[in-house]
C-alpha cells in the first residue's frame, strides 16, 4: 500500500477548546460532511480533522486504503497541532476509523461519537457499497449522483424535491465526487471492526439516522449495542443529517460532549 505522507494529507485546524478530531465518510471529506456544523463545534473546541487520500486536497492513494493508516494519520494531525488528548467524531466510514483510533490509542481518546455508522459492512451494506464502487469507476457520474440521492435522503426530504430538483441536485453532485470515492468505498466493504467493540471504555454517543436507506438503522442500532459504555440518539433523518437536520446533529454532539 502506498498513500500520502502526513505532508501531503489536507489537514484542517479551526477554533479554540478542548480537542475534537474529525473522521470523514467515504465519498466526502472534512468540508463536506462537517462543514454545515463546523462554526457551531469550533465555538468550544479546537477541531483537528484530515481529508482522505482522493478527498479534499489529499492526493489519490496508489493502492487500497487502510484503517490503520487513516487512524495513525488523524492521530499525527493531532501530534501535528498540539493536542494531546481529545475527542473523536466519526461520521459513517468515520465510525469505524474512529472506533480503530480508540483502540490503537486508547490514553488520547477521551470520548467517541459516532454518526450513520457501523462496525462492519452486512450484505446489504456490501450490495449497496458494490453499485457506488462501480458507478463511480464505469461512470457516468450522473446516475451515480441520482443514486446517492435515492439512497442518502430520507423519503421526506427525497419527496419534498421535484424531479428537476433531482436532477440539478444530481449534477451538482456527480461534479463534486471525489477522486478517491472509490477506494473509500471499497474500504467501506473490507472494514470490520467488531473485534475493536468489545475494548471501548470511554464514554460514547451513537447518533442512529433512523431514517437511513444507506446504512441500516439496524445496523447502526447494534454498534450500540456492542459498545459497553455507548448511549444512544436518534435523528429521524437519511444518511446526511447535515443536509437534513444540520442543528438537531449539532446539538447532540454539542450536549454529549459538553457533559463528557
Amino acid at each position: 500500500m502506498t498513500t500520502p505522507s502526513l505532508a501531503a494529507f489536507a489537514r484542517t485546524r479551526r477554533g479554540t477548546g478542548p480537542g475534537l478530531l474529525l473522521a470523514h465518510g467515504a465519498g466526502g471529506g472534512i468540508e463536506a460532511n462537517y462543514g454545515a456544523i463546523m462554526e457551531g463545534l469550533t465555538a468550544r473546541h479546537t477541531v483537528v480533522g484530515v481529508d482522505y487520500p482522493g478527498a479534499g486536497a489529499t492526493p489519490k492513494a496508489q493502492g487500497p486504503l487502510d484503517i490503520d493508516e487513516l487512524a495513525d494519520q488523524l492521530v499525527a494531525a493531532a501530534d501535528a497541532e498540539g493536542l494531546g488528548t481529545f475527542a473523536v467524531s466519526g461520521y459513517s466510514l468515520g465510525g469505524p476509523v474512529a472506533i480503530r483510533l480508540a483502540t490503537r490509542h486508547p490514553e488520547r481518546v477521551s470520548s467517541l461519537v459516532l454518526s450513520a455508522s457501523f462496525s462492519h459492512a452486512d450484505t446489504r451494506t456490501v450490495l449497496v457499497s458494490s453499485i457506488w464502487q462501480h458507478l463511480f469507476e464505469t461512470g457516468p457520474h450522473a446516475v451515480l449522483a441520482k443514486y446517492l440521492n435515492l439512497m442518502t435522503l430520507s423519503e421526506p426530504a427525497l419527496n419534498a424535491l421535484t424531479p428537476a430538483q433531482v436532477d440539478a441536485a444530481a449534477e451538482q453532485l456527480a461534479a463534486a465526487l471525489p477522486a478517491g470515492t472509490g477506494d473509500q468505498v471499497d474500504l467501506v466493504r473490507r472494514i470490520d471492526v467488531r473485534r475493536d467493540l468489545a475494548g471501548i471504555e470511554v464514554p460514547t454517543l451513537v447518533v442512529v439516522t433512523a431514517a437511513d436507506p444507506l446504512i441500516s438503522p439496524a445496523l447502526q442500532r447494534e454498534l450500540a449495542a456492542t459498545i459497553p459504555t455507548a448511549e444512544i440518539a436518534e435523528l429521524p433523518t437519511g444518511h446526511l443529517p447535515f443536509v437534513e437536520d444540520p442543528q438537531g446533529w449539532l446539538k447532540l454532539i454539542s450536549d454529549f460532549l459538553a457533559r463528557t
